[in-house]
C-alpha cells in the first residue's frame, strides 16, 4: 500500500560529499575539468591495449586483494573501489574530495591525461561503474569499462599474469567537473515536475520500503523503480551467458528505458542506496545511449533517509501534477 510520511522531528541537514568538496579550500584549490568519455571495451581490445599501453588498467576487484594476487590483466593496478569513498563528517560512504582522489590516482599510477580502463569480476560490475564515474568527475578525459568484466576476459583466453607491476606513480591535479552529481536541494526542487524522470536501481524491498535498513525506508516520491540487473545479463535464461558484467545491447536498452518512460527529452535523475547502483544507469543513459540530461544523486538514500523530506512506500506510482 503507499504511503508518503513526512516525520517532524528534528533532523540534522546533510549534504553529500559533492556539496561539501565544493565548500572546502582543497576544492576551491581544484581546477575544473571537462567531462570526460565513458565507453566499453571488448576483451579483444583491452588485451590490444595490454600490449601497445594505450591504458592505464585498474583492477578494482574488493579487497582483501586475493582474487587480484591470484591472477589479473597484465599491467593492471589492484586500488579497490572501496577506496575511493569514506566518511565525511555526517554520512558514510561519500566520495572523497578531489584532493584526496588526486593523491589516490597519483598512487596508482595515473595522471591527468591518462585514458583509463577499469574492471571487476564476479557480480561486482557496479564498483566498476562507481569507479568510472569518479574518474569522469575528476576530469580523466577517456574511461574504459571492461565489457563481460575478468571472467570474460579470462574466457576468451587473453593473458593473465600473478606478475605484480613495477610503474612510477602519475602526477594528477586535483580537479572536478561540475554538473554531474545532483544536490538534495536540487532534487527537492525538480520532484514531480513532468519533465523530470528520477530512476531508483534498488532491489524491489528496499524501493518498497519493506526491507527495513536505513533510518526511513522507501523512495523519492514518484521515483521509478529500474533495477541495475535489468541493463545486464545478469539474469540471462541462458545459464550460459549470465554475466552481470556484461550490458545488454544498445537497441535493447534504447527500447526498455523508452518503455518505462525515460525518454531522452527528460532530465533523468538516477539515485540508489550509496552512488554504486546509480552509477551503472547513469553510465548506460548517458555515455552509452547519449541522453543529454543525466546527474546522479549522490547522497542518495543514505542521506535521503536521515531527513525529514516525504517518503513514498509500496509500489512506485506517479505523483499528481
Amino acid at each position: 500500500m503507499l504511503s508518503i510520511s513526512s516525520p517532524r522531528r528534528h533532523v540534522f541537514g546533510f549534504c553529500t560529499a559533492f556539496a561539501l568538496s565544493i565548500l572546502s579550500p582543497l576544492a576551491f584549490a581544484s581546477q575544473a575539468a571537462k567531462a570526460g568519455v565513458i565507453k566499453l571495451i571488448t576483451p579483444e581490445q583491452a588485451a590490444a591495449g595490454v600490449s601497445s599501453g594505450q591504458w592505464k588498467i585498474l583492477d578494482v576487484r574488493p579487497v582483501p586483494p586475493l582474487d587480484y594476487i591470484s591472477g589479473h590483466v597484465p599491467k593492471a593496478v589492484h586500488i579497490s573501489e572501496q577506496a575511493f569513498r569514506g566518511p565525511n563528517g555526517k554520512l558514510p560512504h561519500q566520495i572523497w574530495s578531489a584532493r584526496d582522489l588526486a593523491n589516490l590516482l597519483s598512487q596508482s599510477g595515473v595522471s591527468n591525461n591518462d585514458k583509463v580502463l577499469v574492471y571487476s569480476d564476479g557480480n561486482n560490475v557496479l564498483g566498476a561503474s562507481l569507479v568510472a564515474y569518479i574518474l569522469e568527475k575528476s576530469g580523466v578525459p577517456v574511461i574504459g569499462i571492461l565489457d563481460g568484466g575478468f571472467a570474460s576476459y579470462k574466457a576468451q583466453g587473453h593473458p593473465v599474469t600473478k606478475l605484480f607491476p613495477t610503474y612510477t606513480p602519475g602526477v594528477f591535479n586535483p580537479k572536478t567537473v561540475p554538473g554531474l552529481a545532483i544536490s538534495l536541494k536540487e532534487v527537492l526542487e525538480l520532484v514531480g515536475k513532468p519533465n523530470v524522470v528520477i530512476v531508483d536501481p534498488r532491489p524491489k524491498a528496499l524501493f518498497e520500503g519493506t526491507e527495513q535498513v536505513f533510518i526511513r525506508n522507501g523512495h523519492i516520491p514518484g521515483a521509478i523503480n529500474i533495477t541495475w540487473q535489468s541493463v545486464t545479463e545478469a539474469n540471462n535464461p541462458e545459464e550460459a551467458l549470465k554475466n552481470p558484467h556484461k550490458l545488454k545491447s544498445i537497441e535493447a536498452l534504447r527500447q526498455f528505458f523508452i518503455s518505462r518512460g525515460v525518454t531522452p527529452d527528460k532530465t533523468v535523475i538516477v539515485s540508489c542506496s550509496t552512488g554504486r547502483e546509480a552509477s551503472l544507469q547513469y553510465i548506460v543513459l548517458k555515455h552509452l545511449l547519449g541522453y543529454p540530461n543525466v546527474r546522479i544523486y549522490e547522497g542518495a538514500w543514505t542521506e535521503y533517509s536521515t531527513t525529514n523530506n516525504p517518503v513514498q512506500t509500496g509500489p512506485e506510482t506517479p505523483l499528481s501534477r
